[in-house]
């Protein structure tokens, strides 16, 4: 072989080198910039959700900070529509949790993320969104006249000073006769020589019921 077959040789080579790929060669590697690939390498983010959450849970919240100083505390950040702090029912005494509906939806947000963890009173306040649709139904029923606890004293009172029936003065009586021959029981299997006084209880005859001739 001459010099110029060998040269010829050597140029083929270098062309096949720097040639481009025929149809269907390549298709396993990208260019590392540019080119056809680059669309690949672009990782579309996904949309955060639009915030529609207005209300707010307050947690941890202490002795003292009812709905007055919630109030007066919270409406630095913007307009509150309406308040509410879980109470016991028999007592009224507060549960140390409560809620919070804002009218903007960036306002109640801003409050969650700034108000978490935050030091009040020595209590550390648990604030988190309550999305729209784990808000319970009956949350803010009764909200607007406030919290009224039931007098449970008043009721037992009235009860108890009612004006029993037949019936139920009869009733009342054979269960303290009952109760008194259990304790004559227990004092004389303990012992006990002594002589309790006899019970005296009457029933209440029934009501007369009075005619009127007739004019």
């Amino acid at each position: 072989m001459g010099m110029r077959d060998k040269k010829r040789n050597q140029k083929r080579v270098l062309a096949r080198r720097t040639a481009a790929p025929r149809p269907g060669e390549g298709k396993d590697f990208l260019p590392l910039e540019g080119g056809p690939g680059k669309k690949h390498l672009k990782v579309q983010q996904p949309e955060e959700p639009e915030n529609t959450a207005t209300i707010v849970y307050i947690g941890h919240i202490p002795h003292g900070f009812y709905e007055d100083e919630m109030k007066g505390f919270f409406k630095q950040f913007g307009d509150i529509k309406r308040l509410r702090i879980a109470r016991n029912r028999k007592t009224g005494k507060s549960k140390h949790y409560g809620f919070i509906e804002f009218e903007n939806p960036a306002v109640a947000k801003v409050v969650a993320d700034e108000m978490n963890n935050y030091l009040l009173f020595e209590r550390t306040l648990q604030v988190a969104l309550v999305e729209p649709e784990k808000v319970h139904p009956k949350l803010w029923k009764g909200v607007r006249r406030g919290f009224i606890p039931v007098d449970r004293v008043a009721i037992e009172r009235k009860r108890h000073n009612k004006d029993k029936t037949v019936a139920e003065h009869k009733k009342m009586v054979e269960g303290i006769v009952k109760r008194d021959g259990k304790r004559r029981k227990r004092i004389k299997a303990a012992g006990i020589d002594y002589e309790c006084p006899a019970l005296i209880g009457s029933i209440q005859p029934s009501a007369k019921k009075i005619k009127f001739d007739e004019a």
